[in-house]
């Protein structure tokens, strides 16, 4: 089988990324209408398939999506996708969309089909010893933040505020009450307990963060799913940033201040055991 450098995939089309052409009536391009899923590849190996699937279906029923494939058809697609990509380590995103009909508001009606879009490129996983530099911003966006939908306005606002800084990611709070940051949950170490907001509509219900949860509990450590506060964060043993594409890492800074490293020993345990079930998921 000829693999490709990159793909694209939109209703059964495939083609390189930059050849792939979608119709201007796709819900898309008028109004984000879609919800969307990333994770990471490895030796062609999908990681946490089923949790992203599953939280794919959560989002689309809250937003009143239908997705025209199964759960177990739509997984058995992208492990086929998958495959045609040369690279063994890869970025794996796919999205769907309300339909595709002339702009209105109100949706639409009749036989209008979802459409699916999929591209995969070539992406390793990000040196999980490296320190983060965070700034943050405060949380302006709506109140369906635990929806993963395609409206990332504020996230990306929030993205480029980081970059210009120099930072690795912007933290968002709401007041003095943290949520989570543009595009990674954030939780904290702190006297030995890990401390994570709780997943109601304030943020998304993050893969890893959910698997750093069960770690911990495996591994007798703490954990408190509470609100905490700027000044927390701040005075924290240690800042943890979590994302599919980045796995857990700590932060070193936030807005120019030092801040963590007081339990390396806790991040080390954390950050080797989810290498150790990344590694076994996908070998």
């Amino acid at each position: 089988m000829n693999k490709m450098e990159n793909l694209a995939y939109y209703n059964g089309r495939i083609s390189l990324i930059d050849e792939m052409m979608i119709p201007m009536n796709d819900r898309v391009c008028y109004f984000g209408d879609g919800v969307y899923e990333a994770t990471m590849v490895n030796n062609h190996h999908i990681f946490a398939l089923q949790d992203h699937l599953d939280r794919l279906y959560n989002s689309a029923g809250l937003v009143r999506i239908q997705i025209p494939y199964t759960k177990e058809e739509l997984g058995q697609l992208l492990k086929e996708l998958v495959l045609k990509v040369d690279a063994p380590e890869q970025m794996l995103y796919w999205q769907v969309t309300r339909g595709t009909a002339p702009r209105n508001h109100i949706f639409p009606k009749g036989d209008v089909k979802a459409n699916l879009w999929v591209t995969i490129k070539p992406m390793k996983v990000k040196p999980q010893d490296q320190l983060l530099k965070l700034t943050d911003m405060e949380d302006t966006r709506f109140f369906h933040c635990n929806i993963k939908t395609l409206n990332l306005m504020i996230n990306c606002m929030a993205a480029e505020k980081a970059e210009e800084l120099g930072c690795d990611e912007c933290v968002f709070h709401r007041g003095e009450v943290v949520t989570e940051c543009a595009h990674s949950n954030i939780s904290i170490f702190k006297d030995g307990v890990f401390i994570t907001h709780p997943t109601d509509h304030l943020i998304l219900p993050g893969i890893t963060r959910k698997h750093m949860i069960d770690i911990c509990k495996a591994h007798g450590i703490p954990v408190d799913e509470t609100p905490f506060t700027m000044k927390q964060l701040m005075e924290a043993d240690e800042i943890l940033v979590s994302s599919a594409t980045q796995l857990c890492r700590r932060a070193g800074s936030l807005n120019g201040q030092p801040v963590g490293g007081k339990a390396p020993e806790l991040v080390k345990l954390l950050q080797d055991a989810y290498m150790k079930k990344f590694l076994e998921e996908t070998a």
